[in-house]
């Protein structure tokens, strides 16, 4: 069962010209609709959806969640599962400059996406990345990088966790969190009516990591992060084995 936790929610503007040419904001009027569509509408209507761990969400502070990528759709299940209908906070996200293009370019830049080149990260994207969680707000990375539908865990790219340490460090009280979140799919390839698990761990300490050699530091965070997303999906097979031998019984 979803757990759905309404509270009083803003529509934050994440910007700073002065440092950073990328911005990420919140349409006043957009974003409640899209939500209300997708959550109440679309999802419900094309999924049957199971969410865990939504109360390992922290209700405030710095976070990112880490995901698992599978599909185009898990762009709006983590809204879904962890968004201003779960949490009462609105999430940023840090998506490729391929798919900030045309129609869907206009809508991602409105619903707190910003996009980061992945051949060639520019400071600007970093550097606002850093600037949600200073300001204290919610923001998905998917540390895989693209979409995989094998349900295998592929390496983790460094970035999150780095980008990660240097929030932190900018700010001694930040505390800065991450959250490992596995979406899986029956089918791997999404159709009408399939199932999807949303499971979502413990957060993760980011200010266990800020003392010391960076490199080294980023590398056992990133450790910590496939840890986590391991657990998840192991815990997620277990669960699908004992569904299915009911459904044998």
């Amino acid at each position: 069962m979803v757990l759905l936790r309404l509270h009083n929610f803003t529509q934050p503007t994440v910007s700073s010209p002065t440092s950073s040419a990328v911005q990420s904001r919140f349409s006043p009027w957009l974003t409640p609709i899209v939500y209300f569509l997708g959550c109440w509408f679309v999802l419900p209507a094309y999924f049957r959806m199971r969410i865990t761990g939504q109360e390992n969400i922290p209700e405030d502070g710095p976070v990112i969640l880490a995901p698992t990528h599978r599909s185009r759709w898990d762009a709006l299940l983590v809204p879904y599962a962890a968004g201003r209908f779960a949490t009462g906070r609105d999430i940023h996200f840090m998506v490729t400059s391929d798919e900030v293009k045309g129609f869907q370019g206009w809508l991602i830049r409105r619903l707190g996406g910003f996009p980061v080149n992945p051949r060639n990260p520019g400071i600007g994207s970093l550097r606002h990345g850093v600037e949600v969680l200073q300001n204290r707000e919610m923001m998905v990375i998917f540390p895989e990088g693209g979409i995989f539908r094998d349900k295998e865990l592929h390496p983790l790219k460094p970035g999150l966790a780095r980008l990660a340490i240097q929030a932190g460090a900018s700010q001694p009280d930040l505390n800065v969190k991450i959250v490992p979140v596995n979406l899986d799919y029956n089918p791997p390839i999404p159709k009408w009516g399939c199932k999807v698990n949303v499971s979502i761990g413990k957060p993760i300490e980011v200010s266990k990591y800020l003392q010391g050699n960076v490199k080294q530091n980023a590398q056992a965070l990133t450790d910590e992060m496939r840890s986590g997303l391991t657990q998840l999906i192991e815990q997620n097979q277990i669960a699908e084995s004992g569904e299915l031998a009911e459904s044998n019984c």
